[in-house]
């Protein structure tokens, strides 16, 4: 991601990030990660649902008994919210970690960028599009998350931050698509804004040493 971006981001206070993106997150209606059978959301047909079950409780399954507790006790709001934006993904990995996944975000991210400063439009477009559908990690997402991340509070803005990230990135793929260069550039802008404000909520600053003074 560009340094430019990040900075330009970073003047924003955390609680109004955290506040914009779970006022997104009311505006899209989700099927269901782990509720019961019968519960969908328009749009997400049967057979869809119950491949979208059986690789949550694949992901269940893998998890330590206090992370499945905390799982279990989200609401169904929650629940669907993160079946929703697991089933826009086609890819799974049995071994990466989520760090190695965001690795390979930043490398599409990288691919769009250099697509679109040498004018090549289907570079650029398919790097969008890797990008969006990038690998999910072994074990899905929650695992990757500190115990205090796992409410749902906290997970709320995962539907805001996905439609930053994800959402501009499709849009990017269109406009590029189009040979339309500076609307591409425009989302480049948007998807980096996306991956820092969704880094300040879950993440912070990577490396940092406990053991400094």
């Amino acid at each position: 991601m560009s340094l430019h971006a990040s900075k330009k981001f970073m003047i924003h206070p955390v609680s109004r990030i955290i506040k914009a993106v779970a006022i997104t997150s009311f505006l899209f209606s989700v099927p269901s990660a782990y509720a019961n059978e019968g519960a969908r959301a328009p749009g997400m047909d049967k057979a869809t649902m119950m491949k979208m079950q059986k690789v949550m409780k694949s992901d269940m399954a893998l998890m330590k008994p206090d992370l499945q507790k905390q799982v279990k006790g989200l609401s169904k709001q929650t629940k669907m919210a993160l079946m929703n934006i697991l089933s826009t993904h086609t890819r799974r990995s049995k071994q990466l970690t989520l760090r190695q996944v965001m690795h390979e975000v930043l490398s599409d991210y990288q691919s769009i960028t250099t697509g679109l400063v040498t004018d090549n439009n289907e570079q650029a477009a398919d790097a969008a599009r890797r990008l969006a559908n990038h690998r999910l990690p072994l074990g899905g997402l929650l695992p990757y998350m500190a115990k205090g991340d796992i409410n749902d509070d906290r997970l709320a803005s995962l539907v805001g931050f996905n439609d930053l990230v994800e959402g501009n990135a499709l849009r990017l793929a269109a406009a590029a698509d189009k040979g339309n260069t500076g609307e591409a550039t425009m989302y480049l802008g948007k998807i980096a804004e996306g991956c820092v404000a969704c880094h300040q909520v879950f993440r912070g600053q990577p490396g940092v040493s406990n053991r400094l003074r």
